[in-house]
């Protein structure tokens, strides 16, 4: 999480956001919308840790603001406290049903707004420690399969805006089950370790996603990649991993581990089905072994089209 809060005030009033800014600025990045669509907008690119939310806006009100957001994956998780000068119990409930945390009457104390952003953020920080326990692998260090399920699913989201690409590897040790029985599985733990590691310094951006997939098999997530471009990733890894010189008597292939590697890209548009990334990748995956292992082989797909079971 980033060391300063991102706080989003939504307010068609200025002065309020002028009220609320002077109040958190302090300890907070704080940004600003004047419309329930600018809102939404903000949100999506920036990611906000908090949203401060009026209710009562023109056109796009604060409910249908809140009803957006936690209905967007890449949202969903991002708290809303209410700003309204509504006062009476029915409005709280309906917000607080929606998806909202909590409320802030106007006109706005910044002694208490500083005081209920703070918990809200502090409680906020908390959850997603606990979130990123729950979606790390415990051996390598690199994400789950769970990391890779919700990162897919929401860069998916996110790119379907724009079109852009996105590219899936997935990889796998050769012959790993036969470098067990050889060197045992603490010998093992140890490969699988130095592979993720490996893996890890050849993905190249912040926002891309290397996760232990199951077992001796890996899957990094590239976000609006292009297919050359996702090829080359996928070389460096094989390189990568050839170049830790693990000895591995038992292989057909090589006397040092290798890996095969499926690469996956096609764009992101409306009716993208994210799961398809996946299949697609492990096809090349099964072509990659069965051309002889220590292989990377790739393609492009339509996200939206049916593929076989």
């Amino acid at each position: 999480m980033r060391q300063r809060a991102v706080i989003l005030v939504v307010d068609d009033e200025v002065s309020n956001i002028e009220i609320l800014s002077e109040a958190l600025e302090e300890e907070h990045d704080i940004s600003f919308a004047t419309s329930g669509a600018e809102a939404v907008r903000v949100a999506r690119s920036l990611l906000p840790d908090l949203i401060l939310l009026d209710v009562l806006m023109p056109g796009m009100d604060g409910y249908e603001v809140c009803r957006v957001i936690k209905s967007d994956p890449l949202l969903m998780d991002v708290p809303i406290i209410f700003t309204t000068a509504l006062g009476d119990q029915e409005a709280e409930v309906r917000g607080l049903l929606m998806g909202a945390i909590d409320y802030l009457a106007k006109p706005i104390s910044p002694v208490i707004a500083r005081a209920r952003v703070r918990n809200h953020v502090e409680m906020k920080r908390m959850r997603d420690e606990l979130a990123e326990l729950a979606v790390t692998d415990a051996l390598t260090g690199l994400g789950n399969r769970r990391r890779l399920e919700k990162s897919l699913n929401q860069d998916v989201s996110r790119l379907t805006e724009t079109g852009e690409p996105l590219s899936v590897i997935i990889l796998d040790v050769d012959f790993f089950k036969r470098f067990n029985d050889a060197y045992g599985h603490a010998a093992g733990d140890r490969c699988l370790a130095m592979v993720a590691a490996a893996l890890n310094r050849a993905i190249r951006c912040a926002s891309d996603v290397a996760v232990r997939y199951g077992g001796e098999e890996f899957a990094c997530i590239l976000p609006a990649m292009g297919h050359e471009q996702a090829l080359d990733v996928a070389m460096q890894i094989k390189e990568r991993v050839l170049l830790l010189g693990i000895p591995h008597a038992s292989s057909d292939t090589a006397p040092i581990v290798t890996v095969s590697i499926g690469v996956a890209t096609a764009a992101c548009v409306p009716g993208a089905v994210p799961d398809h990334w996946m299949r697609v990748a492990d096809s090349q995956l099964y072509l990659a072994k069965a051309a002889g292992r220590n292989n990377v082989i790739g393609t492009t797909f339509d996200a939206t089209e049916v593929l076989p079971h």
